[in-house]
């Protein structure tokens, strides 16, 4: 394992080094890498490594998700609340049910495998949205309609709703009483009690912080460890932890706002490790000869369902303050796929499922086109759609001050115009 582990860490540096000159997402070089390192391609990865891939990719959502807890703060809340929540219902429906139908119709599957398929696919991935996001976070962009701290908040339910809608399409197939009626109730019961339970122990920690010191390091590992211990009780519990983590980091920004920048900055530091490991393995649990036969209908499948899902976007987006270059930003940022296709896209098959393997060839085929495009494509779309808080009128009058400011003998003229300036 650990020479895996050194051929990983050179190779990705590497590969990370030469995509910060060409410019790409570094994610496509990592994901591409072990691609051709995994079981898949090479077989150079060790398996006792890939064994323990699960929790080492979970690890990496919840730094992802901690620190985006660590960005918010009330006012932003608010602001977000009601948009966030129907961008996390209204996309993936239209994606989900819309795939469903189509795979019957072109890949000859029955409504139930359909639905299956659709609430795989359906799934936005953390994974790639998550790191994007931060760093479009980090730069002010689309700081107007908060428009990263929206997509995060709603990638998280989004996740939630898939998941939850195909494991009741595998339960018809399967045979099982599933009542559908009651599993779409408990989605808000889901979200409840994750953001509840989140805030309880982001609280606990707040009064912990403040009773006893505890170094930056040290409360970061016992933060991410507490997370770790909490996103199991999804086993037994019907909690969205993942919610849960972002309320964790969100209680500890309004308790205690100069704690929360010290453990963000650590978190940033994890991430420079965590980044390389998530999506390699993301990478290497990609079997790319599952494809087989069925990936043209499967690419038109998926291609008519990202299409209903930019439909779903701007259902949701309508009546609020988005401009047009926002919500097409929003649905560029809502087109990847990588972490939960991983997960469940081979279940069906495992469980002897008809057709279960065009279901896994199909959703590897999402997780190879999206994931790349998506990323790509939120990156050249930042430039040109979000929107600096500032303002491009803003930005120029603020760099003509401070250039005015910085000449000699314009004391007085700077005074004079300091008003119109900000």
């Amino acid at each position: 394992m650990i020479l895996s582990i050194s051929l990983i860490v050179i190779l990705s540096i590497a590969v990370l080094s030469l995509f910060e000159r060409v410019r790409p997402p570094g994610l496509i070089g990592l994901v591409s890498l072990e691609i051709a390192l995994g079981p898949g391609g090479m077989n150079l990865i060790d398996p006792s490594l890939l064994s323990i891939s699960d929790e080492v990719r979970l690890l990496a959502l919840i730094v992802i998700l901690m620190r985006a807890g660590l960005g918010l703060n009330r006012r932003i809340i608010k602001k977000i609340g009601p948009l966030a929540l129907r961008l996390s219902f209204l996309p993936g429906l239209f994606e989900g049910f819309s795939i469903m139908i189509m795979a019957h119709f072109f890949l000859k599957l029955s409504l139930i495998q359909g639905g299956m398929l659709g609430f795989i696919i359906a799934a936005v991935s953390h994974a790639v949205v998550g790191p994007e996001m931060l760093r479009l976070k980090e730069r002010d962009f689309g700081k107007r309609n908060e428009i990263p701290s929206t997509i995060l908040a709603a990638a998280s339910i989004d996740d939630v709703v898939a998941i939850i809608l195909f494991t009741v399409f595998l339960g018809i197939e399967g045979g099982q009483d599933v009542g559908i009626g009651m599993s779409f109730l408990m989605v808000p019961v889901e979200v409840i009690l994750g953001i509840s339970l989140g805030a309880i122990i982001g609280f606990l920690f707040s009064l912990l912080f403040k009773r006893f010191h505890i170094r930056g390091t040290k409360k970061v590992l016992l933060i991410l460890s507490v997370a770790f211990v909490f996103h199991k009780l999804e086993e037994v519990l019907p909690v969205a932890t993942l919610l849960g983590v972002m309320a964790i980091g969100f209680v500890l920004r309004e308790r205690l706002p100069v704690t929360a920048d010290t453990i963000a900055g650590k978190m940033e530091r994890i991430w420079v490790v965590a980044e390389i490991f998530l999506f390699v393995l993301v990478g290497a649990s990609v079997n790319v000869r599952a494809i087989g036969d069925s990936w043209l209908m499967g690419l038109l499948v998926i291609l008519l369902g990202l299409t209903f899902r930019s439909a779903g976007i701007l259902a949701a987006t309508l009546g609020s303050q988005m401009d047009l270059r926002e919500r097409l930003f929003c649905m560029i940022s809502y087109l990847p796929k990588a972490t939960v296709q991983t997960a469940v896209g081979g279940i069906p098959l495992a469980m002897g499922v008809a057709y279960g393997d065009v279901i896994l060839s199909i959703s590897v085929l999402s997780i190879l086109t999206t994931a790349p495009l998506g990323a790509i494509g939120i990156r050249l779309a930042a430039r040109r759609f979000a929107k600096n808080q500032l303002g491009i009128d803003s930005v120029f009058s603020s760099t003509l001050f401070l250039v005015v400011c910085k000449c000699k003998g314009c004391s007085r003229f700077v005074r004079s115009r300091r008003l119109s300036f900000t």
